[in-house]
């Protein structure tokens, strides 16, 4: 089977230029924080190609229960940012959630529809927060929100992806028949986008995926479970990513660092990030999930996400975070919430969308995929 060569001349792949934002910014995680070892002069070396860049500190907003929250305080929240090549638009917003006790990381990825106050008292989508007010008006957001204390960020291109997988050479990925079919059409795109060739997978099967091949497997929405089941798909990625992260020699994990850390932004400084290095043995990807837990698109508004209710999310992501099943939510969150009912009139008796695939930081094995496919199936005949 031979590869399709790229036309770089072609209106198509003009058109393609335009990214599609993944969770590129798990994979920034890892090598930020958590799982590899790296020889401390060549990463001091290589980070220097990283941005950094200062946030207006008076314009960031934590709310007052959040500030004073001793729980919070044994934890470093910092908010990832997947952008697009002209860093315009915040498709990828996740909140990483560093214990500093069990160094476990948990991660909870905000969906960009999502119907939240993004500043000055405007409702809109999470992802219009950046676009609007800057990297202060986005951390703001998930803080007066979602009563979090989030001062530190990271923001990173996600073109980088398909680079990570190559140098790795490749990770092993199952995949039935429809998500065959749809992986290959997203290669036309993610190979004019990564500027590489591309082998089509010719049907159901284990494979070993090059970098744009796994790169369009996490893109594939259009089968059972939608954007929600994507999710889930690109942890499964992050996870093998990781495992053979780890596995990885110096030479090889230099080379990936050589061409991702010049497409980081941060206000991490250059001796926190060492800090944090210094201990990336003892850390590990705990639980991962999406949010909001209970939704329901708001067609008759913007078809935005909207959390059904605010206090009820926020209330379980503090569970889910923090393990903190005594939390109340603050009068800002309330205030919110309130808000978000009155417009959409989506109230705590709404039928609402718990769909919301969760993983618990492991790899996803063939049997775990066997068995949700197998669920799948057993869902659609009973219905």
């Amino acid at each position: 089977m031979g590869k399709r060569r790229v036309d770089k001349k072609s209106a198509a792949y003009k058109k393609y230029r335009r990214r599609k934002v993944l969770f590129i910014v798990e994979v920034i995680l890892l090598f930020l924080v958590c799982g590899v070892a790296f020889a401390y002069i060549q990463v001091n070396k290589e980070l220097d190609k990283i941005e950094i860049k200062e946030l207006d500190t008076e314009k960031v907003i934590i709310n007052k229960t959040a500030e004073t929250d001793a729980i919070l305080k044994g934890y470093m929240n910092v908010a990832l940012f997947g952008v697009d090549e002209n860093k315009t638009n915040t498709d990828t917003i996740i909140i990483a959630s560093i214990n500093n006790d069990t160094k476990e990381v948990r991660l909870v990825s905000v969906y960009r529809d999502t119907y939240l106050n993004i500043g000055e008292d405007r409702y809109s989508k999470a992802n219009s927060a950046y676009p609007n007010g800057g990297m202060e008006w986005a951390i703001s957001m998930l803080n007066t929100n979602l009563d979090l204390d989030i001062e530190k960020y990271v923001m990173v291109d996600f073109s980088a992806l398909t680079d990570i997988i190559d140098e790795l050479g490749g990770i092993e990925i199952t995949v039935d028949h429809d998500e065959a079919e749809h992986l290959n059409n997203y290669c036309v795109s993610v190979s004019k986008v990564a500027e590489k060739d591309y082998e089509p997978l010719p049907g159901a099967g284990t494979y070993l995926m090059d970098g744009v091949q796994a790169t369009s497997y996490c893109r594939i929405r259009y089968t059972a479970g939608n954007d929600f089941k994507r999710t889930l798909r690109q942890r499964e990625v992050i996870a093998k990513i990781v495992d053979k992260a780890k596995k990885s020699d110096i030479g090889t994990l230099t080379k990936i660092m050589n061409k991702v850390f010049p497409k980081i932004s941060t206000n991490i400084a250059k001796n926190e990030i060492l800090t944090l290095g210094m201990g990336m043995l003892s850390y590990k990807i705990g639980a991962t999930t999406g949010f909001p837990f209970w939704h329901r698109t708001w067609v008759d508004g913007g078809d935005e996400e909207v959390s059904v209710t605010l206090e009820k999310n926020v209330d379980e992501l503090h569970t889910f975070l923090f393990d903190n099943e005594k939390y109340t939510p603050s009068a800002d969150v309330l205030e919110r919430s309130s808000y978000i009912i009155n417009m959409t009139g989506f109230t705590e008796d709404t039928a609402s969308s718990s769909e919301n695939y969760q993983s618990q930081g492991d790899e996803l094995t063939t049997e775990d995929k066997e068995k949700l496919m197998s669920e799948e199936e057993s869902d659609g005949a009973s219905e």
